[in-house]
């Protein structure tokens, strides 16, 4: 093998910029030339790419985001835009891919292995909804600047006696809301894997302030509920004050934190590894050891939703 790309595709998230570093380093010093893509998919069909050196990737490690740019591409899910990608990796010679984001990335991956282009993928996304991997990067920071954020949202909370609903993002997965939340002291934690419905929440706040709380924290996993109509809802139902607060896409950025960038540079190197050893499929991190499997495996995987740790928040909360 004498080159290899590498790219960043969908959401971005922390730490995708020390992968990077480390791919495009150890890369070179393996004696591979090595190309970065530009803008996921998008540029790859667009051949919106350069030879990175090592000076390329200086001073990046402690930066969010990804020097690499990011974007979606709906039409990569068709044949003939798949196969103008094959082309052109094969016209400049790329004998394999290093692949970091989510599952939408990883399945783009799939469908160019299918047509024979050995494909990396790195788990990016700052919902850790790849289930075959304990933690994907990006989710760690993810979490410290959510808990940060509800901490000055408390500041609030407590000197308005209010009580705020907090949405996270999520994807379809609670990881992100619960453990921020139970690291932040939450008082309530909603997320789509544990049913839940307005009464409920209506008592455990009318519960509170029965017990002389004045001021509570909910924080709410994204689409479980619409936020503004919960609001509205649970302030008319327990005549207590509620406000609102979207956290969005400020919890994609900032620099990545220690266990981020570290998990980054294995990442990076494991993916260059299996691809010089002409293996297609997965880099992972699983109960302290990094792993590497097939794609099919990783987007197979059910979530194991750590409902132990839900209910640490309702035990601990009043």
């Amino acid at each position: 093998m004498r080159k290899i790309a590498v790219l960043t595709s969908g959401g971005d998230s922390p730490g995708m910029n020390s992968c990077i570093r480390a791919v495009v380093r150890y890369a070179i010093s393996q004696g591979l030339e090595i190309f970065g893509i530009k803008r996921g998919y998008q540029g790859l069909i667009e051949d919106d790419m350069e030879l990175m050196s090592i000076r390329s990737v200086g001073n990046i490690i402690q930066q969010g985001g990804t020097i690499l740019k990011t974007a979606r591409c709906k039409e990569f899910k068709q044949d003939e835009v798949i196969d103008k990608a094959v082309q052109i990796l094969r016209n400049r010679g790329i004998e394999g891919l290093v692949v970091i984001g989510g599952d939408g990335t990883f399945r783009g991956a799939e469908r160019l292995i299918e047509r024979g282009i050995l494909c990396a993928c790195i788990p990016a996304t700052i919902d850790n909804n790849l289930f075959y991997t304990d933690y994907t990067l990006g989710f760690d920071t993810a979490t410290n600047t959510v808990v940060d954020l509800i901490n000055k949202v408390r500041d609030t909370s407590l000197s308005h006696d209010r009580v705020f609903i907090a949405e996270t993002m999520g994807a379809g997965c609670g990881d992100l809301a619960l453990k921020a939340g139970l690291a932040a002291g939450a008082d309530m934690v909603i997320v789509p894997e544990v049913s839940c419905n307005v009464d409920d929440i209506v008592k455990k706040l009318l519960y509170a302030k029965s017990q002389n709380k004045k001021f509570s924290m909910i924080v709410l996993s994204e689409k479980v509920f619409d936020t503004n109509e919960l609001k509205k809802v649970l302030t008319e139902k327990s005549g207590i004050e509620c406000r609102t607060i979207v956290f969005g896409h400020i919890q994609r950025g900032g620099s990545p934190s220690a266990f981020d960038r570290n998990l980054g540079i294995n990442f990076g190197v494991r993916a260059v590894q299996e691809l010089m050893n002409g293996n297609c499929g997965v880099v992972g991190y699983k109960d302290g050891q990094y792993i590497y499997d097939t794609i099919e495996f990783a987007l197979s995987v059910k979530q194991n939703f750590n409902y132990e740790e839900y209910k640490l928040i309702e035990t601990l909360s009043i």
